[in-house]
């Protein structure tokens, strides 16, 4: 599916991404207070990001929330295709996602922020967070460099018919056309899937007692 682009300015873009952050977050309590100031904001969004956004937010709204939560951990800590972390579709299990992961880490360091160890600076809803907040043209341009393995996502949410398809749908089109090269590169991911290597040979930081390894990304989704 071909998705449409908007023109966005950066209060637009900025408040897109926002959205779709919290909209990619568990479904738990606070999220779904929070639906009224969330489609206050959608409403300040150029369609069709906001007919997606609004979309998912209807949903929200018609689904009881331990549905919500089942779903929401079958869909991205059980499928591979699924992953939220950025990374992993690049690099898989390999020593360079460690890098990778430092390479976002300094990004939000030289913005001033200082991301919560509890989660990993890859995350989708983490970008989306910084590039709304924190840095728009950095942010961007780490969405950019992992387009192949976002289209990836939402062709897998699109396929399995996953509600949160609908946020993905958004947020590519705050974004440029896929390229012929990028349009390869998520062939190539389909027909071949990520890179893959040991678990926990490149360490992604040092802690006091020693190297800290990479978490399954299939099961560290936000919560």
């Amino acid at each position: 599916m071909r998705i449409r682009k908007a023109a966005f300015g950066d209060t637009e873009l900025a408040t897109a991404w926002q959205v779709a952050s919290l909209l990619l977050g568990y479904p738990d309590a606070e999220l779904l207070e929070r639906r009224p100031l969330l489609r206050r904001a959608t409403g300040t969004v150029p369609d069709p990001a906001r007919t997606h956004l609004l979309a998912f937010l209807d949903h929200l709204d018609a689904t009881p929330p331990p549905d919500l939560a089942a779903d929401y951990v079958a869909t991205f800590d059980h499928r591979k295709r699924c992953c939220l972390y950025l990374t992993y579709y690049a690099y898989g299990d390999t020593r360079k996602r460690g890098m990778a992961l430092l390479r976002f880490k300094q990004a939000y360091g030289a913005a001033g922020l200082v991301l919560d160890d509890s989660e990993l600076p890859d995350h989708l809803a983490v970008v989306l967070e910084f590039a709304a907040t924190g840095d728009l043209t950095e942010g961007r341009r780490l969405l950019l460099e992992h387009r192949a393995g976002l289209e990836l996502l939402r062709l897998a949410l699109t396929e399995s018919g996953s509600p949160w398809a609908a946020v993905l749908d958004a947020v590519t089109t705050t974004l440029p056309p896929l390229t012929g090269r990028t349009e390869d590169a998520v062939a190539r991911l389909i027909a071949e899937g990520p890179p893959e290597e040991e678990v926990g040979l490149a360490p992604y930081g040092t802690g006091d007692s020693g190297p800290i390894f990479l978490p399954d990304p299939v099961m560290g989704a936000r919560s």
